[in-house]
């Protein structure tokens, strides 16, 4: 869900502060419908976004992904202790 929230700010279709918290599914659902019309222009692959798209998506993934590495996050899968 996080990730379609995040699309949706890079494309315009939510304002940032707009965290979808208490939406219930068939919302959540109409704006996955929305944010994937909005990837189809560009394959839904993000080397193929317009330059400034390009730098919204650089910035607003990289912000995430520090705030939940430092939220304990952690990106190793091994079930080795």
């Amino acid at each position: 869900m996080g990730r379609i929230v995040i699309d949706a700010w890079i494309f315009g279709i939510l304002p940032e502060n707009e965290i979808c918290t208490g939406w219930d599914m068939s919302r959540m659902q109409v704006l996955y419908e929305e944010v994937y019309a909005a990837w189809e222009p560009y394959s839904h692959l993000p080397s193929l976004l317009l330059p400034e798209l390009q730098q919204r998506h650089s910035v607003l993934y990289e912000q995430r992904i520090t705030i939940v590495r430092n939220n304990g996050w952690d990106t190793d899968l091994s079930d080795e202790s």
